[in-house]
């Protein structure tokens, strides 16, 4: 028996289907390079293999921004103010709503990935699987995709491109921080909280 309900992968796959094209026809297919996108597609892969690689990859790669990304939302929600930062565009009028609610899978996604690992453990090659996606795809963002599009924040922060250094300063920097002080601390805290961690 599926240790995984049969519902449940039918139903985030069929999700992803609906998602797609809506997210293609908006942003333009480049916005499936954010790694938050990408983990949509591996997710939907994690559930159909059951797999705590997959799991633990997406994990370490979007747990920290996403979680983020949900406390920002509800402090504007809330209290009316974005205390972080990034999700901003979620109440821009100019993005069609349907959109925007689509892009609600910020909130969900990090509770499937905590319940995954729960599930099936946490695999400590997540930490070296992410840092190298991250090194394969940050490049990608810098060099095809300008300051306009930003995608991965190899530009600058959030939406708003940095101009404190030179642009390459910034994404060699990002290339360093993201694996050390964004992913490891995620690969840290999930590897002492998952007991039998491989």
């Amino acid at each position: 028996m599926n240790r995984i309900p049969l519902w449940l992968k039918i139903a985030y796959s069929a999700w992803v289907a609906v998602w797609v094209p809506f997210y293609w026809d908006w942003y333009g297919p480049q916005n499936f390079l954010w790694f938050c996108d990408l983990g949509n597609f591996v997710l939907a892969a994690a559930l159909w293999m059951e797999s705590p690689l997959l799991f633990s990859w997406q994990a370490v790669s979007l747990l920290a921004v996403q979680s983020a990304w949900t406390v920002d939302l509800l402090g504007k929600v809330v209290f009316g103010i974005h205390g972080i930062g990034g999700s901003e565009y979620m109440f821009d009028p100019a993005i069609p709503l349907h959109v925007r609610l689509l892009s609600l899978f910020h909130a969900v996604t990090p509770v499937l990935m905590l319940w995954g690992i729960r599930r099936f453990g946490y695999d400590r090659r997540a930490w070296i699987a992410q840092s190298v996606t991250a090194w394969v795809i940050l490049p990608v963002c810098f060099l095809l995709f300008g300051p306009d599009k930003n995608l991965n924040w190899v530009w600058g922060p959030f939406d708003r491109p940095q101009a404190v250094v030179a642009p390459w300063v910034y994404f060699m920097a990002c290339m360093a921080v993201y694996p050390v002080v964004l992913y490891w601390p995620t690969h840290a805290i999930l590897s002492r909280w998952v007991r039998g961690a491989n």
